[in-house]
């Protein structure tokens, strides 16, 4: 009987020992496959994220022909190209390719129903609208970008890229105009001068807000009636005199025309009320006769040092006159350069800042030229 219990006991041992080995086995087993899937889901999603489209910047040139500086704007984009999209307003007819661009960024980069853009006039904005329409085609576009022919980028593209893409709102310059008397009665009540804003056209739109351009059907209309810029000398070879200019109200649509709309549509809550793109307008005190009037000075070769824009990177605030409003620049919370871009350069004056790197916007990519 003795010899049977231990035997027994033995036996009962022996399978404990190896369930303990079987259950050790699949522990084991089991931290190896989810060690192994979670390894695997990782480097899927490490991968899946490599292939989801990342917001992309649409950049929107309005443009008379050429665009005198696009291999400035070559260096500025070349590395980056799933990062950013096209869009350029030259003259109908006009188009972009080998003999008009060295650069291949703007290759059939023009849209194909542009129209004749007269300074000043609700043309201009309609070029803002057309150019986009085509830039809200593309759903990955989730800011949108106007620039002049004369536009030069002061960073990188990264740093501009960040920069735009860490804000949700729209940056429009837009501040109430009380002095010029642009605003002409006949647009109430459909737009009521409490509404009534001015500002550069150079706008940084959020996608909600160019959808609100593009489907605007009840303030443009009003600027392509009642917003004329007044009657000049130059101009009267092609209209006749009217009979009292000082009744006149010199309204320049652009200027006028994004900012006033959003304040219509209740949206200036989200705006950042200042532009990106920098003007120098302050130019009373100028002997040259081109720096002064209704036009911002044109940096030429003789200006194009690291010290202009070393002065124009170091601006970190705004002052609005006739709202007593000062605006202090920042980016993700913190103090900031107020502007990631300038105007109006020369061909010459760009190259040459180009060439001296003095706007920084080389990448490994990228070579001078």
């Amino acid at each position: 009987m003795k010899r049977k219990v231990a035997q027994q006991k033995s036996s009962d041992k022996w399978k404990r020992k190896v369930f303990a080995a079987i259950l050790l086995v699949v522990c084991v087993g089991s931290l190896v496959y989810m060690q192994t899937r979670c390894s695997q889901i990782m480097a899927l999603a490490s991968l899946r994220s490599q292939f989801v489209p990342k917001p992309k910047i649409a950049f929107l040139f309005i443009a008379r022909n050429r665009l005198p500086l696009d291999m400035v704007w070559d260096a500025f984009f070349k590395g980056e190209e799933n990062r950013f999209s096209i869009f350029v307003h030259p003259r109908p007819g006009f188009i972009f390719n080998k003999a008009t661009t060295r650069s291949v960024h703007f290759m059939n980069r023009q849209v194909n129903d542009s129209i004749q853009v007269d300074w000043g006039e609700a043309s201009m904005i309609e070029a803002e609208r057309i150019l986009l329409r085509h830039a809200l085609e593309d759903p990955f576009n989730e800011r949108f970008v106007f620039l002049s022919d004369s536009c030069i980028p002061l960073y990188n593209f990264s740093y501009t890229y960040d920069y735009i893409i860490s804000t949700s709102t729209s940056f429009v310059d837009s501040f109430a105009d009380t002095k010029e008397g642009r605003y002409n009665p006949k647009m109430s009540p459909v737009i009521p001068v409490h509404n009534w804003r001015k500002g550069s056209q150079w706008a940084v739109l959020n996608r909600n807000h160019a959808q609100v351009v593009v489907n605007d059907t009840t303030v443009f209309p009003m600027f392509q009636q009642h917003c004329k810029k007044k009657s000049l000398p130059e101009f009267w070879r092609d209209r006749p005199l009217p009979a009292d200019g000082s009744k006149e109200h010199n309204c320049i649509s652009d200027e006028h025309y994004v900012q006033t709309l959003l304040a219509q549509e209740g949206l200036e809550g989200e705006v950042t009320r200042r532009s990106l793109s920098h003007s120098s307008w302050d130019l009373s005190a100028s002997k040259d006769r081109e720096r002064r009037g209704w036009h911002p000075v044109t940096y030429k070769l003789a200006d194009a040092t690291p010290m202009l824009i070393q002065s124009i990177k170091d601006i970190d605030n705004i002052y609005f006159e006739t709202e007593y409003r000062r605006e202090w620049c920042s980016s993700k919370g913190k103090p900031a350069t107020c502007f990631l871009f300038a105007r109006k350069f020369t061909r010459p004056a760009a190259l040459r800042l180009l060439n001296m790197s003095a706007l920084g916007v080389f990448n490994k990519a990228a070579r001078r030229f």
